[in-house]
């Protein structure tokens, strides 16, 4: 979608990226895995930020980039096969090194809401990995793009809070195909690996509602994960996700909400 700068040479402060539920994507019940939303997500926020100037096209060229921190996607209905559907995306605050970034998915013609999504994003220097004073970046120009009127009428993430009681589930190790652009394990990947956790079975009969992650720490192809998973109420669970061999470091965080079909 091409869209229309304003007499000021200012683009819309909502994007809008149409997508479709490709039928390879989708899972038995013909409904889009989670990890293909989240992935088409995480590509409108890229095309929204590449298009206003400050996404990773320009980043890339002065060392800076993007880094995931916290996604939250709660649903009342997931795209089917063959769907089309669109993602509207905005950026609701900007801080000094962070900001936070909604999202809308509906119906093409907008007449369905299937869901929202919350994120937290933060930006750091590619050479030391520290943080980033994104106001400083071409003169704060996210700033002028910030929206405080459109609704994401979902709860921001909270924390994350698993005991260490949590039952190891399974460890498994990261290859090429967990690899993104930066190197580190994908965001996505992540999200995969965690609903993998529940067998076929539980699918047959649950539908996921709402599934929170943070990042706490990068991890690495090549570099072993460890899942553990506790469930907190009825159709609720959290999963710590941690790397290493004798001595493991937390990566992940998660909390999971089912409804019964």
């Amino acid at each position: 979608m091409i869209e229309q700068k304003d007499k000021g040479g200012m683009l819309p402060k909502v994007g809008r990226y149409e997508f479709m539920a490709e039928p390879f994507h989708c899972d038995f019940n013909d409904h889009l895995f989670m990890g293909h939303l989240g992935n088409a997500m995480l590509n409108a926020a890229d095309f929204h930020s590449n298009d206003r100037g400050y996404g990773m096209h320009y980043l890339n060229t002065i060392h800076k980039t993007w880094v995931l921190s916290r996604l939250a996607i709660e649903l009342s209905e997931m795209p089917k096969a063959y769907d089309r559907f669109a993602i509207e995306t905005w950026v609701e605050a900007v801080m000094k090194s962070f900001t936070s970034r909604n999202f809308a998915v509906t119906s093409v013609d907008g007449t369905k809401v299937y869901g929202y999504g919350r994120s937290i994003w933060a930006m750091i220097d590619t050479e030391t990995r520290q943080p980033v004073n994104l106001l400083e970046v071409r003169d704060g120009l996210i700033q002028d793009y910030v929206e405080t009127e459109k609704s994401c009428p979902i709860e921001k993430s909270g924390r994350v809070k698993i005991s260490k009681d949590a039952e190891s589930i399974r460890s498994i190790d990261t290859y090429y195909n967990d690899a993104d652009v930066n190197g580190h394990v994908n965001s996505v990947k992540y999200i995969e690996h965690i609903l993998d956790l529940f067998d076929v079975d539980w699918y047959r009969s649950h539908l996921l509602k709402r599934f929170e992650i943070a990042y706490v720490a990068e991890s690495y192809p090549g570099d072993r994960l460890h899942f553990y998973k506790e469930q907190t109420a009825e159709s609720e669970f959290c999963i710590r996700i941690t790397k290493g061999n004798t001595e493991e470091t937390e990566v992940v965080r998660s909390l999971v909400k089912f409804v019964n079909i």
